[in-house]
């Protein structure tokens, strides 16, 4: 089971040829023991509810804000 905490960072792959990939910031937990739903955030400042799918990989902070560079799950 997917599981994020606020600060991470949601990855999503491009399914189809040529579709960039995006990221989007976990501002709040909404399930249970870091499930889903998560409240995120994009680099535009647009913050939506979402259910992240395949093709979707969290990427954990340190203290300092900085990536890891371990991605936690690769829903794919």
């Amino acid at each position: 089971m997917m599981q994020a905490h606020e600060g991470d960072v949601l990855r999503f792959t491009g399914r189809t040829v040529g579709t960039p990939e995006h990221h989007a910031t976990v501002v709040e937990v909404l399930g249970r023991n870091g499930e889903p739903p998560y409240r995120v955030r994009y680099d535009d400042g647009h913050e939506t509810e979402i259910y992240p799918g395949p093709g979707c990989v969290i990427e954990t902070r340190t203290a300092h804000g900085a990536p890891s560079g371990h991605p936690r799950r690769d829903l794919r």
